[in-house]
């Protein structure tokens, strides 16, 4: 696992190698989101790294190597943020709707407050919309390892909650449109804090996003019992 400690404060026991290449995964993760991968050069990654080019070639292979290795850091931290409020996708289901429906919100919450309150996410979002509008091996990265496995837990935990097939096409897309509000927080970003008078988005108008985004969620379920 690629751990990307606090460039200002390392850690002193962090190997010297160890800390250039998560400074280099970094860098890269925020070019390649900002920039493009064919729009960012290795020299430039290094700059932004503070690393020796040369750097790239040793630990990555290359600058091909270097945007898998960016895609398995998404992975492995939506995994981990994922896996708080979702357990793994071999975890049980929840015992009963209730539950189901307990663990919904708090996913829902769980998502706001890392894609919308959480600086590092922009440059997570950043990237992963580059890979959407022109698809490479990197995305296949980070769909296996995280958009159809959360996509299917969270489709298995609406079956639980309300009774309706876990793969029809109207849980499926269900489930998209509970994600995509909140996405929309993180890209629209800028609009937001215009529109909101905001300066910024942190803990205390992620709350107010989380509380927007649950009355959409009971909604949708009070609708859904209605229509049993």
């Amino acid at each position: 696992m690629i751990k990307l400690p606090d460039a200002k404060n390392p850690r002193r026991d962090t190997p010297p190698a160890e800390l250039t290449r998560a400074a280099l995964v970094r860098a890269a993760l925020k070019l390649f989101g900002r920039q493009g991968f064919d729009g960012t050069s290795t020299r430039e990654i290094a700059a932004e790294a503070r690393a020796n080019i040369g750097s790239i070639a040793y630990h990555f292979g290359g600058k091909e190597g270097l945007r898998a290795a960016a895609a398995d850091f998404i992975v492995e931290t939506i995994q981990t943020v994922a896996g708080q409020a979702l357990g793994n996708s071999q975890a049980a289901a929840p015992p009963d709707p209730e539950a189901a429906r307990a663990q919904l919100f708090a996913a829902l919450e769980r998502m706001v407050g890392f894609i919308v309150a959480q600086p590092q996410a922009g440059e997570i979002v950043q990237f992963v919309l580059r890979e959407l509008s022109h698809p490479t091996a990197a995305l296949d990265r980070i769909y296996d390892g995280v958009f159809e496995p959360t996509h299917r837990r969270l489709c298995l935990i609406w079956e639980q909650a309300t009774g309706e097939p876990a793969e029809s096409e109207r849980t499926r897309l269900t489930v998209f449109t509970l994600i995509g509000q909140v996405i929309y927080f993180r890209i629209g970003r800028e609009a937001v804090m215009r529109r909101m008078g905001w300066h910024d988005i942190g803990s205390a108008e992620a709350a107010k996003v989380v509380a927007v985004t649950a009355d959409n969620l009971s909604a949708i379920l009070a609708a859904r019992k209605k229509q049993k």
